[in-house]
């Protein structure tokens, strides 16, 4: 049976690994949605000061994933060398987290340097987790087909996990004691919801995260290997395919400021920052749509041509949806919907193009090496949306955006602009990420034909392996 046709994965594996994701972005959604919008309207922090803080934090913690690339490489355990990280980073995310939504009573000066040592340390436990966790999806299976469809669903999970928070704070505010109403215009969410929200995420999610520890398994091979910052990047250089999924994540950085955005558009367009459920939902839907129809059209196609094909698509989209407007909610929402078509495909394709690198640069020179590949996708992933939520904050204070005025007394110049960076911006950006993807030739026949060759020399060193232990056992007298 060849390696395209043969099974590895249970339907526990695939679950498991999705629930795990799910439950990770959980947390570092509620961050992206919430975390400047709590400085913003509990502790009186400044969007554009915010946004710089938060810029800086992410290009810093960056730093860390080459560190966390090399130990990768570098660990031996009965566990694999993904799966040790997962479970050292469960306890300090879940703490950390709740650390972020305490209200203290600094301000000025004080305030922002709290804001700063707080998030960066937060930001270094959550590349502990992210790296390694993104980067088993490589090795749960060596069937390609497998792995893409692992990646697709449990992507899925990571994107719905991304934007569950949007759904589960308002149920906060509904329950809390002397919280806030939730729903009415110029409601604001209170301190005590911000707290109960974060524990109540970062312990569900770090719970969720773990199962990927106990109920998943690493079933590709590798060697422990003493890898130099130097040869890390020599990996990421020699690797075409994955130099050019990482240079189109950089120029689609803004796609990803609709997440950052969220809950300030709501409050602009919909009148409270609880319906940036609504929001969510509307564009969550569309991605979870191309998401579900991904793997049947990268078979039909090719990741290269679904790639371009839905980049342009969305960027035809949300022009449409920012010249039609908001005078029409019903049409808005409708728009919104074809818009989040994209995120679903542009989301995850470039998991699958990380995932097929390895296996590209492990046929180009017989090494593997998930941990450089997957520390240079999370060095981008953190920078891109640092990038994206500076853009989102400095619009934000352009449009002179403030959580405590309702919205019957907000600007017409101040929605216009809001609208702008949340309806247009992403379609810009995705048409600016499909630059280097024309060069990418991973594709089809050459895909395939490297996994059958990756699992040929893999059997026939395990059975020089096997020859070698014979030789090696003292015959029974």
């Amino acid at each position: 049976m060849d390696t395209a046709t043969k099974k590895f994965l249970s339907t526990k594996d695939i679950i498991c690994y999705s629930l795990g994701l799910f439950g990770f972005q959980f947390i570092v959604g509620y961050l992206n949605s919430y975390q400047a919008e709590f400085y913003q309207g509990v502790l009186a922090a400044d969007f554009a000061i915010i946004g710089v803080l938060l810029l800086i934090v992410k290009v810093v913690s960056a730093t860390f994933d080459p560190f966390v690339g090399t130990m990768i490489e570098r660990i031996k355990s009965k566990h694999g060398k993904l799966k040790p990280f997962i479970i050292a980073t469960a306890a300090p995310l879940a703490l950390l987290t709740v650390l972020l939504f305490v209200e203290v009573p600094f301000r000025g000066a004080g305030l922002y340097v709290y804001i700063f040592a707080t998030f960066l340390i937060w930001s270094l436990a959550m590349t502990l987790g992210d790296v390694p966790s993104q980067a088993l999806a490589s090795v749960l299976t060596p069937n390609p087909v497998e792995k893409t469809n692992v990646i697709s669903l449990s992507n899925t999970f990571k994107s719905i996990g991304l934007v569950a928070c949007v759904a589960f704070v308002p149920i906060i505010c509904t329950i809390v004691p002397q919280g806030s109403p939730g729903f009415a215009e110029g409601d604001a969410i209170s301190s005590l919801e911000y707290l109960i929200s974060a524990i109540v995420i970062g312990v569900l999610g770090t719970l969720l995260f773990l199962l990927i520890f106990f109920f998943n398994k690493e079933r590709v091979p590798y060697k422990v290997t003493k890898t130099s910052f130097k040869e890390m990047a020599s990996a990421v250089k020699g690797n075409k395919p994955l130099l050019l999924t990482l240079a189109s994540c950089f120029l689609g950085f803004g796609r990803q400021i609709q997440t950052g955005i969220g809950v300030q558009a709501a409050n602009v367009l919909v009148g409270s920052q609880n319906f940036a459920l609504v929001l969510g939902i509307t564009a969550g839907i569309g991605a979870l749509v191309s998401m579900s129809i991904m793997p049947i059209l990268i078979k039909k196609f090719n990741e290269k041509k679904v790639y371009i094909g839905v980049s342009i698509y969305g960027f035809v989209v949300s022009m449409i949806t920012f010249l039609v407007g908001t005078t029409n909610i019903f049409v808005m929402f409708a728009l919104l919907f074809l818009v989040g078509l994209q995120f679903g495909v542009v989301n995850i394709l470039p998991m699958v193009m990380v995932a097929d690198s390895v296996d590209y640069y492990e046929h180009k020179t017989g090494k593997r090496n998930e941990g450089a590949a997957y520390a240079a996708l999370s060095l981008t992933i953190k920078v891109t949306l640092a990038m994206s939520t500076a853009l989102a904050l400095i619009m934000l204070s352009v449009a002179k955006y403030d959580a405590n005025i309702p919205q019957s007394e907000i600007k017409d110049s101040t929605k216009k602009l809001v609208y702008f960076a949340y309806a247009f911006l992403p379609g810009l950006f995705s048409l600016l990420s499909i630059i280097p993807i024309f060069k990418y030739d991973l594709i089809g026949k050459k895909k395939l034909a490297i996994a059958e060759e990756l699992q040929k020399r893999r059997a026939n060193a395990n059975q020089e392996n096997d020859n070698q232990t014979e030789m090696d056992t003292p015959a029974s007298e």
